[in-house]
């Protein structure tokens, strides 16, 4: 017992993370002057990379009192011009910092758009509840979040005969006294008389409240510190916030930035920076600040014993499992095992082609002794053609493929060239080329129809931004992105890349040529100018070249360097195998919307670029993975896990790939009936696509099919994820019971059911068996054949006629059951 308790002991002392490490101070280094007079250090304990612990209480020192002195509690005051060095003692640990101070024998000078905006940001008063609401509020009208400061300072300093501000007596400034509340406020006391907002604000209105300066240095990037920390449950960490600008000044500005956790559960933060950890898992702390935007990453492990070798010993078939189990590792997540091959089959069947696997193919499958079978399978499955039509459609409906808005042949046009790209297997930079890119007759040359599909220059600049670079900028079309570091200025500058196509009626129906002019320019909506067409993050083209603006955005986004397009659709594409993209939800990429696993991402987009854009290569990699293959089934360890894929996440199949899966198993086939509605014609039935047609195979979203509404398909009116839905509802359910779609498979005369229980049909054990064999790819277990057995067999002997409703009663309560209707 002794023996058994020291190595227990030793298993868990060696999967705790080391709690011992470096003492470290935030900033490492920092100048003072008349602008920052004073700073607040972090001395914190880190360890490979993460802090483990903040300690808000050290012993401080100066080596020149004359230059900075240090309060008990960490704040660094300049006293004069020189270097100083501050050392931190904890329990014998010391750590140093170094520090100068200049200028302050100059006057200060305070900056409108760099001082006196954060502030009210801060504040909350050019907020979306406040004076930054459309309409602003009690007669104060000021641009959301700052982003329109020439028209703020106007506001603030000449608007309501400039009484908001008192040139004469500062102090009386409506602008301070309101904000202090020391009158009547609704929107209650903003800043307290005396603290350093309210003087700097103060110091401003007595210099005269300048407005903006030209050659005020920018806002570049923020750093927070620190950047990632290793914590427990009820640990608090204090956060530091460095802004950098144009002319290299650094400035501490943790109590004028914004703070957000991108996840409650595991840390919040309040809005003096102090992020506290409430559960497991793994949050990041959102960071705004002027049009900036950064974040930090806290880990909580969970809870539990487990031997360090649980992780090192779990299979690892490439790369993907290395980051994988890293991050498992860190948050103490066990690794569920390998799922069976029937899991396997089925799984890799719906996720790569939208169909159940056939008997025939299950059993060759489950026979084979080759261990390399599973990489045998999925090369035989990249050759498919039910994996031509799979993506086709996923293609299809990213790129809104519909008759909604093309005609007939002109949606018949680009989606036979975005099949034909997948059945090449066309690189991904290729074919988002060939589209961006596009001229000539709009039926010759399919991709052309995205810009039938997308006319306005701001319907195109937001629909490239999702579709190839999986980040929404609409919300910078009206002012700076409230969520991204994107300005009004970038959204105008970067649709002014889309501002000369032309588009002319060709002379056959439906045909319009695409091509590029030399003149046109969108204005930008605020200033009324065009801005120089510029990528979002690159370089700017001269209003005044030649060069076809297409072709240089289309370099952009398919440059290696570009950190985007790689990122989004790898996003895409694991998000379709591993039921959760790494960012959530698949289209939303942005800063303040971080991967699970950024690491692994970074990998993933690194590969994808090495390997040309290789959109089969990147499944193959993801689906030849161990993560991949584990078990759906969570254990007790890891049932919370929904996002680091410890386990296969199950998921509903799509609303197409359920309705084929009905018509494959009862042989039915379902009738699609298309509608017109292109080119200001009404919505009225028309005809039906060939018989035999899969709802996976059909080109167009303007179709009837009650079926396929009630289970969430895309009706391809909007560029968004959130388009397709897979939640359970009401309608659903009722469909199911009452609808015609299923219940009239299994009645008709065509149908499987009717082989099976004809004279000469199937027995009720073989009934049993083929009906979990085609729809769940396994054998019923002792228990369901068992009770089923029973039932079929009182039915058959009551009335041989009722044999077949209790049949159909069977199929029908297997097909609407959790296990079909999910991927496990």
């Amino acid at each position: 017992m002794h023996l058994r308790f020291l190595i227990g002991s030793l298993v868990v002392a060696l999967a705790q993370p080391a709690t011992a490490g470096e003492l470290r101070i935030y900033p490492d280094q920092f100048t003072l002057s008349p602008r920052q007079p004073r700073i607040q250090l972090l001395v914190v304990e880190q360890h490979n990379g993460r802090v483990m612990r903040d300690h808000p209480v050290a012993e401080y020192q100066s080596s020149a009192k004359a230059v900075a002195r240090v309060t008990p509690k960490g704040e660094v005051i300049a006293t004069g011009n020189g270097e100083a060095t501050i050392t931190a003692r904890v329990a014998g640990s010391t750590a140093t910092t170094r520090l100068i101070v200049e200028g302050l024998e100059k006057p200060v000078t305070w900056s409108f758009q760099n001082h006196v905006v954060p502030v009210l940001t801060r504040a909350g008063c050019n907020s979306g509840a406040c004076h930054g609401a459309l309409a602003g509020k009690g007669g104060l009208k000021l641009s959301l979040r700052g982003f329109d400061i020439e028209s703020d300072w106007f506001v603030l300093t000449r608007q309501a005969l400039g009484r908001r501000i008192d040139p004469n007596n500062p102090a009386a400034s409506l602008m301070l006294r309101k904000a202090a509340r020391q009158i009547p406020h609704g929107g209650g006391a903003r800043i307290s008389e005396g603290d350093e907002h309210h003087t700097m604000l103060l110091e401003w209105i007595q210099a005269g409240a300048p407005g903006p300066q030209t050659g005020t240095p920018e806002l570049q990037t923020l750093e927070v510190f620190p950047q990632a920390a290793l914590l427990k449950t009820k640990d608090t960490l204090r956060l530091k916030t460095i802004a950098i600008y144009s002319d290299g000044t650094r400035r501490d500005v943790t109590d004028l930035a914004k703070y957000q956790s991108s996840e409650e559960l595991v840390a919040s933060v309040s809005e003096d920076a102090l992020a506290t950890v409430v559960g497991n898992g793994e949050a990041s702390i959102i960071v705004n600040f002027g049009s900036r935007v950064a974040s930090a990453t806290l880990t909580s492990p969970f809870t539990g014993t487990f031997d360090p070798a649980l992780w090192k010993q779990s299979p690892r078939n490439n790369f993907v499992d290395d980051h994988i189990l890293k991050k498992l590792e860190l948050l103490r997540i066990p690794p569920s095992p390998n799922g069976s091959d029937t899991e396997f089959i089925r799984r890799i069947y719906l996720d790569m082609c939208g169909i159940i696997p056939p008997l025939d193919d299950v059993a060759k499958f489950l026979a084979n002794p080759d261990t390399k079978k599973r990489e045998q399978l999925v090369e035989e499955l990249l050759k498919h053609p039910a994996f031509v039509d799979y993506w086709a459609y996923r293609w299809s409906e990213l790129f809104l493929v519909s008759s909604r808005k093309l005609p007939q042949s002109a949606m018949w046009a680009f989606y036979q060239k975005l099949r034909q790209s997948v059945a090449d297997n066309q690189p991904w930079d290729r074919l988002a080329r060939e589209i961006l890119t596009a001229s000539g007759s709009s039926l010759r040359s399919g991709g052309g129809n995205f810009y039938l599909l997308h006319k306005d220059v701001s319907d195109l600049a937001e629909t490239t931004a999702i579709t190839f670079l999986g980040t929404s900028l609409g919300c910078a079309k009206c002012h700076n992105h409230p969520l991204e570091k994107w300005t009004q200025d970038q959204y105008w500058a970067f649709a002014n890349l889309f501002s000369r196509v032309s588009l002319k009626n060709g002379d056959r129906p439906g045909e319009v040529f695409v091509q590029s002019r030399l003149d046109g320019d969108a204005l930008h909506l605020r200033r009324g100018i065009a801005l120089p067409p510029t990528p979002l993050d690159g370089l700017p083209l001269a209003l005044g070249s030649t060069q076809d603006r297409r072709s240089y955005l289309a370099d952009w986004i398919t440059a290696p360097e570009n950190p985007y397009f790689a990122r989004a659709i790898v996003n895409r594409v694991w998000r379709n195998y591993m039921g959760r993209g790494l960012v959530e939800a698949e289209d939303d990429l942005r800063v303040s919307n971080p991967p699970s696993n950024g690491a692994l991402l970074d990998a993933l987009a690194e590969d994808f670029i090495k390997h040309n854009y290789d959109l089969k290569h990147l499944m193959r990699t993801i689906v030849r993975s161990a993560a991949y293959q584990r078990s759906a089934t969570p254990l007790a360890t890891n049932a919370a896990d929904d996002r680091f894929y410890s386990h296969y996440l199950v998921r509903r199949l799509s609303a197409e790939v359920i309705l084929d899966a009905y018509s494959d198993f009862t042989q039915v086939p379902t009738p699609f009936v298309k509608l017109q509605s292109a080119a200001g014609d009404s919505a009225t039935p028309t005809s039906q696509y060939p018989s035999g047609t899969r709802a996976i195979q059909l080109p167009d979203s303007l179709l009837q099919s009650r079926f396929l509404e009630a289970f969430g398909r895309a009706e391809r009116v909007a560029t968004c994820a959130c388009e397709r839905t897979t939640d359970a509802s009401v309608g659903q359910a009722l469909h199911l019971n009452n609808g015609e779609t299923l219940n009239q498979k299994l009645r008709s005369a065509s149908s499987i059911i009717s082989k099976w229980v004809a004279a000469d049909g199937l027995s009720n054990a073989e009934i049993v068996e083929r009906v979990y064999q085609l729809a769940l790819t396994r054998s019923p277990n002792a228990n369901e054949r068992k009770r089923m057995l029973a039932i079929l067999d009182e039915a058959g002997q009551a009335d041989p006629k009722l044999r077949r409703e209790v049949v159909e009663d069977f199929v029908w309560a297997v097909l609407t059951g959790r296990e079909f209707l999910f991927n496990r």
